[in-house]
């Protein structure tokens, strides 16, 4: 957010190379969250998405948290 706030700051100003420098701190800092750069979930694991969590192999640990087995889960 420093980095946002300062980018936002320099171009109120008016300050273009402040801005292009707070520019490239909010890529590196977006690249760091994994916000940028290449797409992690492409990585061929299944996508478990839409799916009940009892019909995925997250069933038994959902079952250990929740005590909940049935159609009602």
């Amino acid at each position: 957010m420093n980095a946002r706030r300062a980018k936002g700051e320099a171009m109120r100003k008016g300050d273009t190379d402040g801005r292009e420098q707070a520019r490239q701190r909010v890529d590196l800092v977006k690249h760091q969250l994994g916000e940028r750069g290449p797409a992690w979930w492409t990585d061929g694991a299944p996508d478990w998405n839409r799916h009940m969590v009892l019909n995925t192999p997250y069933a038994e640990w959902f079952i250990s948290l929740t005590g909940e087995q049935g159609a009602d889960a």
